[in-house]
């Protein structure tokens, strides 16, 4: 089939007179969409991250080799490194059970485990659990793997458990002498010696029931809590699958999905006694508007349970601690930021001593940061580290040490504020120590006992290195890999350009790249095309090595493609972030296109008379709304999966960024904007997208149609949340070379009938 396909691709070339056109000939589209078959496997030596073995010093990885991969074992006390298996006797072994011919080189799986000490590995190949042993070199098949183990995010997409549940199962507690369960809506115990049973509870009825997956029982087994809950709004979804691979007749389909403004339900803590029969219905007053409440869980020594608070809007957030005995509730930390809260990358907490301190991450001073906090009076003991850079996330806390081993970006002024290094830092901010050093992204894995890390680094203009270390003293103690790309180099393939432009206040860096084809003339002009995603949960712009095909393949055509970080977006400073407050329509745009001109100003090639624009899901919404709000500098977009107006996608990346519900969706909506519309438009939809609700691309048309607008509308039967694969991308390639190049695309019709004759 592979073959076929090939052939009917020659024959359309054959079949198309090549143009004369300094870009979107024939030939730049044979070189675009082979691109994929022309760059696989001329990397060489390249490692993946790797994985410690047990408990102990070993770890393997993999890595790529000429013809295919190979898996390494490396010993980290002494650097040394073997195959990890025999790779010739397991290929013939599998292949002599499976029925396929596998080689050395072409083993079916990418990651193993190690069992029986070391004597076999399992893996999953082609959806079928397999054992080989590797001293003796066989292999077994243990049959496929599980349905929801195969398909568990399919099933989390659709809103189902990965595997069944009893939800009446009781909770015994610690000492084994109870049991705690739910009877007609309310809590009960069971003596488990006797089988009493004992109602602790009346105030539990059909619409605001405790919930049996919340009951928590206090580690001394006197007490328990648990969560009694008035339902919110149950907004269902609705899809409809009009070409169902099994049946003729179109299928239906319903999810509960939550929009913003929906009511959500209540979580009301009730704390019990089992001994004396007493319940605390905990006050409300420290936590009356939650979005959420996380799960409870109680201190070590029984004296109280503790639970965070995610305020509606996303501007309060507070870790609440109840007294067991009284059931009353204290604040210990109130995070109310006059923007937003970053509950969703920025929340992290490592309780001490029992509650005694608290590691805490804030923004309060205008830069991610950890802080120690007095547990008992929610005081700042000292803010551990402190600067013009972020904390990207806490990996381990040394309690005996009372140290911190965590990433971050933006130490190193100059330098690529987003590239993650590791350090370690004390409890009271002294002795910061750099565990990374090169001037890379980098990926660090420590061994069981911390005695040893793995360093993993690359940069988007540089080939990925993987060195072993030690812990102590940061000493190298082998450079295990170091990518070749000479091979992927000889084809014409240029690294990304890393450029660097002011943003809107003349004083803030914008980084992004610059991706040419690999026929670049610098005496020609191109049009440029901008990836874009400007959602605020992260940054978007790749920061470690790849050949970036999906962007490489539609700068083949004759284009510059650009990725930019503008302002809104994450891992800066909180004032950077906060651009987006509000206002998703902005996407950082003020900075993209000074951005766009700095390159201009700099490179005579690049052309911002033809400037497009295409993205998926948020960045769908973005790059239409580059047409509604800045036609001036951007003629055409490519808007895939879109939530093209806030009130209509999921509740909790939406109402994180814009609050509650008020003007300021209308004034971010394309649907509302629709009649602003300039430039020319693609609109790409999954009709089974479970992610952004279709229907916000659907009003978007509805909109446009109503303005008189003209636009493309691409729907894809059968598909979820996508930018429509391989058909999506070519239509979008196509749609930028008609519209910013002036040139008609080749006819895919015209290929199909030259292919079959």
């Amino acid at each position: 089939m592979q073959h076929a396909r090939r052939i009917a691709a020659a024959a359309w070339f054959l079949a198309v007179p090549v143009i004369a056109y300094a870009q979107g000939t024939a030939a730049d589209y044979a070189r675009s969409e082979g691109l994929g078959r022309r760059l696989e496997g001329l990397v060489i030596n390249q490692a993946q991250a790797p994985t410690w073995v047990g408990e102990g010093n070993r770890f393997w990885y993999r890595k790529t080799v000429e013809g295919g991969n190979a898996f390494v074992v490396v010993d980290a006390a002494t650097g040394q490194k073997q195959p990890a298996f025999d790779h010739a006797r397991l290929a013939t072994a599998l292949s002599q059970v499976s029925g396929e011919r596998y080689t050395p080189t072409t083993l079916p799986f990418n990651s193993f485990t190690y069992a029986e000490s070391e004597s076999v590995i399992e893996f999953v190949a082609d959806s079928v659990n397999w054992r080989c042993g590797v001293r003796e070199y066989f292999c077994e098949n243990k049959g496929r793997v599980p349905f929801q183990q195969q398909y568990a995010s399919q099933w989390s997409a659709l809103g189902l458990p990965p595997a069944p549940y009893r939800p009446d199962t009781p909770r015994r507690s610690p000492d084994g002498k109870w049991e705690a369960m739910i009877r007609n809506h309310n809590i009960a115990v069971r003596e488990v010696a006797s089988g009493k049973v004992t109602i602790l509870s009346v105030d539990g009825i059909e619409g605001n029931a405790y919930q049996h997956n919340s009951i928590r029982w206090s580690p001394d087994s006197k007490k328990l809590v648990a969560y009694r809950v008035k339902p919110g709004h149950e907004r269902l979804v609705h899809w409809v699958e009009s070409s169902p691979d099994d049946q003729f007749q179109p299928k239906h389909y319903a999810r509960h999905y939550a929009k913003p403004g929906d009511e959500l339900e209540v979580q009301q803590p009730v704390l019990f006694d089992v001994e004396t029969q007493k319940q605390f219905i905990v006050d409300r007053a420290q936590f009356p508007n939650a979005y959420a409440l996380t799960d409870l869980v109680w201190r070590k020594d029984s004296r109280a349970v503790t639970f965070e608070y995610n305020q509606r809007g996303h501007q309060v957030y507070r870790v609440i601690e109840v007294d067991a005995n009284t059931g009353t509730p204290r604040v210990v930390i109130s995070e109310e930021p006059k923007t937003f809260f970053t509950y969703s990358s920025k929340k992290y907490r490592y309780d001490l001593k029992d509650g005694a301190e608290v590691i805490w991450m804030s923004e309060r001073d205008g830069w991610n940061h950890l802080y120690l906090i007095d547990g008992t009076t929610g005081r700042v003991k000292n803010q551990i580290t402190k600067g013009e850079w972020v904390v990207r996330g806490v990996d381990h806390v040394d309690e005996e040490a009372r140290q911190i081993y965590f990433r971050a970006g933006g130490m190193y002024a100059g330098k690529d504020p987003y590239l993650v290094h590791y350090y370690r830092i004390n409890f009271d901010g002294s002795g910061l120590v750099a565990l990374t050093e090169a001037d890379a992204n980098h990926q660090v894995s420590f061994s069981p006992d911390r005695k040893y890390y793995v360093d993993l680094y690359s940069r988007v203009d540089a080939p990925p290195v993987l060195e072993l270390r030690r812990t102590s003293d940061r000493t190298k103690i082998a450079e295990l890999e170091r990518a070749d790309d000479s091979k992927l180099r000889a084809t014409g393939w240029r690294y990304p350009e890393v450029f660097v432009a002011k943003g809107r206040d003349g004083k803030t860096d914008i980084w992004g790249i610059i991706i040419r084809p690999t026929n670049f003339d610098p005496n020609r002009k191109y049009p440029v095309v901008e990836n874009i995603y400007a959602g605020p949960h992260g940054q978007h712009v790749p920061k470690s090595f790849s050949t970036q095909m999906g962007m490489q393949s539609l700068a083949e055509l004759g284009f510059i493609v650009v990725q930019i970080d503008g302002m809104g977006t994450n891992w800066r400073s909180k004032a950077f972030h906060d651009v987006a407050w509000q206002n998703l329509k902005d996407a950082g745009f003020p900075d993209r296109i000074l951005w766009h001109k700095a390159a201009n100003a700099k490179y005579s090639y690049y052309d911002t008379s033809r400037v497009g624009i295409y993205g998926t899901s948020a960045g769908g919404q973005n790059s239409m709304g580059a047409l509604l709000f800045h036609p001036e500098f951007y003629k055409a977009a490519v808007s895939a999966a879109g939530c093209h107006d806030n009130r209509m996608d999921k509740i909790w990346w939406n109402e994180q960024w814009m609050g509650t519900l008020g003007k300021h969706y209308e004034e971010s909506s394309n649907v509302v904007n629709a009649h602003r519309l300039q430039g020319k438009l693609l609109l790409v939809v999954g009709e089974l997208d479970t992610n952004v609700d279709p229907s916000s691309t659907f009003q978007v048309v509805d909109a446009l149609i109503e303005a008189d607008k003209n636009f493309d509308l691409l729907v894809i039967p059968g598909a979820g949340h996508t930018n429509g694969g391989a058909y999506g991308n070519k239509k979008r390639n196509d749609f930028f070379v008609h519209h910013l190049m002036g040139i008609e695309p080749p006819d895919r019709n015209v290929a199909l009938k030259a292919s079959s004759n």
